[in-house]
Order: structure tokens, then C-alpha cells, then sequence
């Protein structure tokens, strides 16, 4: 079993050196985020009080004006190994995945006005990439954060990125061996059931039903069309795979999925299908499998 890790960032002067020092834990692989903050803030309880430790709930960047000088602060985050595309070609197996490991992401879901969450048209995202003194495993379960990198994602690159997981998240229970039709089902339910709740077309609806009035942002916009033909695509051979899988007693189930995709693509289709004016297809991309953390994105890197 390979581990699972957090983020732990310290505040206030009663850490004295660990002042804003954040480290990564590498925890047992079933270790949930509640253990590990019931864990550390028994410890430093015990030793500052239980009225002095505060433990910060959010992943959110923090302010230590707004700290009280006279309390001890710990932020415990989720993380998970961070892989740049190239490296995805060389870490191949499980292990490959959970050896030599320096880099780790967290994402921070915002809005402008505050809000962790809002509308599809104002949720933006932030993606904060870490990178440790020493890689793991290493001979000690705590390792310092020496980089620290902030991409924000707009809007609708959180909505292709979205719809990249989506289109994922469909070619492998189609393609899984062996098959597993209870989790292909689930799958479908989610991508063409009629009660998903921001789900695909109201994706498309908010980003797709006009062209964007800014040429930069013409990109973005193909991008996702293309991201939806591959998922529309993903969704006909989840279907046909799933109609190989089911007895008798399903066929009904199979028709409404098959009724509701074909209601989906139908609606779809008027979307994924405008053409963007011809003076502006230079600045179009050709695929829509680039690397999500486009040039538009904004990048912040601190040390």
C-alpha cells in the first residue's frame, strides 16, 4: 500500500521556526482527512491548549492579519501527486505513480465576490502545485513545501476541464476489464440522466450559446466544443457497450438512457456545431487534449 498525503500549514508565532512553514504527510493509504487533523490537533493542543490551537477548515490562501497574535493556527488540505503531461508517458504502472513523488496539487474552488461556489459563468478555480525539499518515499513522513506555484483557471476552463474528467471518466468503465456494468451505468446516469444538476447541456448552454464578442477567448471556446463532440462520442459507446452487458430485466433501463442521449445530443447539437467566423480561425487550437493549464491561465509562483 502506497500513502496518501496532506498539506499542513503552520501559523502564529508560538510555532516559533514553523512560523508559515507548510510540509507535506505522507499518512497510511486509508488515512481520511478527519484522522489526521483529529491527530494533530490533539497533539498541538496538548501542548499550546485547547483553547489556543485553531484548526483552519478551508484550503483558502491565509491572511495572518486576520489571525489572532495570541492563538496557534494549523491548515490541514488533501493533496495528491501532481504529473505534467510529459511525465504521464513514462509513469505507466501504479508504482510508476507512487515513486519519486516531489510534486502535489490541491484545487481551490472561488468566485470574484468571495463565495467557494456560484453560477458555471463565475466559478473560477484554483490550482496550487507544491513542490517538497525531498521526494517521497523518503526516510521521514514529513517533508518541507520549498515551491509553491498558483494557476487560476476562468470559468470555462473549469468547464473544459470538467468535461475532460467526464469524457475520462466514461472511456474507462467502457473500456474496463473486466467490465463492470454497475459502475458503467453509474457512470451514464451521470452524463445522460435528465435530473443532473449542472450537468452537460446546461454546461454547454451557459458557454456555447453565443460566441464570445473577445477573439482571445475563441480558443477556449472551440475547445470545449471539440471536448463535447469527444463526449457525446464517449456517451454512444458507453451505451452500446452497456446494452452488451444487461439481461432482460434492464432493457427498459437501456431505452431511457438511449431516449436521454438522444434528447442530449439533439439539444447539443446546435452548439457544438456553430461555426466561429472564418477571420478568426487562426487563433483556434486543432485538438482539444492540450494541457488544461492553458497560457490564458493566470500564474502566480511564489517561493
Amino acid at each position: 500500500m502506497f500513502g496518501t498525503y496532506f498539506r499542513v500549514g503552520f501559523y502564529g508565532t508560538k510555532f516559533g521556526d514553523l512560523d508559515e512553514q507548510e510540509f507535506v504527510y505522507k499518512e497510511p493509504a486509508i488515512t481520511k482527512l478527519a484522522e489526521i487533523s483529529h491527530r494533530l490537533e490533539g497533539f498541538y493542543g496538548e501542548r499550546f491548549g485547547e483553547d489556543v490551537l485553531e484548526v483552519i477548515k478551508d484550503s483558502n490562501p491565509v491572511d495572518k492579519c486576520k489571525l489572532d497574535p495570541n492563538k496557534a493556527y494549523i491548515q490541514i488540505t488533501y493533496v495528491e501527486p501532481f504529473f505534467d503531461t510529459y511525465e504521464m508517458k513514462d509513469r505507466i504502472t501504479y508504482f510508476d505513480k507512487n515513486y519519486n513523488l516531489r510534486r502535489f496539487m490541491y484545487c481551490t474552488p472561488f468566485t470574484l465576490d468571495g463565495r467557494a461556489h456560484g453560477e458555471l459563468h463565475e466559478q473560477f478555480k484554483r490550482k496550487t502545485i507544491l513542490t517538497t525539499s525531498h521526494a517521497f518515499p523518503y526516510i521521514k513522513t514529513r517533508v518541507n513545501v520549498t515551491h509553491k506555484e498558483e494557476i487560476i483557471l476562468t470559468p470555462i476552463e473549469v468547464a473544459i476541464e470538467d468535461m475532460q474528467k467526464k469524457t475520462q471518466e466514461l472511456a474507462f468503465a467502457t473500456h474496463q476489464d473486466p467490465a463492470d456494468p454497475k459502475m458503467l451505468q453509474m457512470v451514464l446516469q451521470g452524463s445522460v440522466g435528465t435530473t443532473v444538476n449542472q450537468g452537460p447541456l446546461e454546461v454547454a448552454q451557459v458557454f456555447l450559446s453565443e460566441i464570445p464578442g473577445d477573439p482571445k477567448l475563441f480558443r477556449h471556446h472551440n475547445k470545449l466544443r471539440l471536448c463535447f463532440k469527444d463526449f457525446t462520442k464517449r456517451c454512444e459507446d458507453a451505451l452500446r457497450k452497456n446494452k452488451s452487458l444487461i439481461g432482460p430485466d434492464q432493457k427498459e433501463y437501456q431505452r431511457e438512457l438511449e431516449r436521454n442521449y438522444h434528447r442530449l445530443k439533439e439539444a447539443l447539437q446546435p452548439l457544438i456545431n456553430r461555426k466561429i467566423p472564418q477571420l478568426y480561425k487562426a487563433v483556434l487550437p486543432v485538438t482539444c487534449h492540450r494541457d488544461s493549464f492553458s497560457r490564458m491561465s493566470l500564474r502566480k509562483m511564489e517561493l
